[in-house]
């Protein structure tokens, strides 16, 4: 069995895990969301974790999968998650308008991004953007996007990047 597979899920106080044939759905405090499952992989909640387990040795690879799965969303309906962006460059700035994320990123007009349902975008400041919600993949998901409106760019580093994300600099051509 995958190891990945093996390990228990610890579900966190006021997190409901509720297991029928065709799909799992996960309900806590910040949210409740859904996946489908494969009917031949049983989940078993006994005191206050959740184990999977398969029969089929060809779908030891999805239980594992479905295992990280489950355990993002536990972690998303009790805490949350969140991605940091860094707007780098001169006269880039972020802003809200109401629901609306406001960037000026160096075009000629400014570039409205509004928030899919789920999600709470935020700036700090003016140079940084925070993405949270509950489901993981829709965090980075909002987060790329975001960052693909002006990738950073390797001969001065401008542009929007993840906080943390290292820019390998280029260097210029010589005369």
């Amino acid at each position: 069995m995958s190891r990945v597979a093996k390990r228990p899920i610890t579900l966190a106080k006021g997190v409901e895990l509720n297991v029928q044939p065709e799909n799992v759905t996960v309900k806590g405090p910040k949210g409740t969301l859904s996946i489908a499952k494969p009917a031949d992989i049983e989940i078993n909640i006994e005191d206050g974790q959740a184990l999977l387990s398969t029969n089929d040795p060809e779908r030891v690879a999805l239980t594992g999968t479905l295992r990280a799965i489950v355990a993002n969303m536990v972690h998303g309906v009790s805490e949350g998650f969140e991605r940091k962006l860094e707007l780098v460059g001169v006269g880039y700035r972020a802003a809200m308008q109401g629901k609306d994320l406001n960037l000026s990123l160096g075009f000629s007009h400014p570039v409205l991004f509004k928030a899919p349902e789920g999600i709470t975008i935020s700036t700090p400041t003016q140079t940084e953007v925070v993405v949270a919600g509950a489901d993981k993949q829709r965090v980075g998901e909002v987060a790329a996007k975001i960052r693909a409106f002006r990738p950073p760019e390797p001969y001065k580093g401008k542009g929007v990047k993840y906080a943390g994300e290292t820019i390998i600099r280029k260097e210029a051509k010589k005369a």
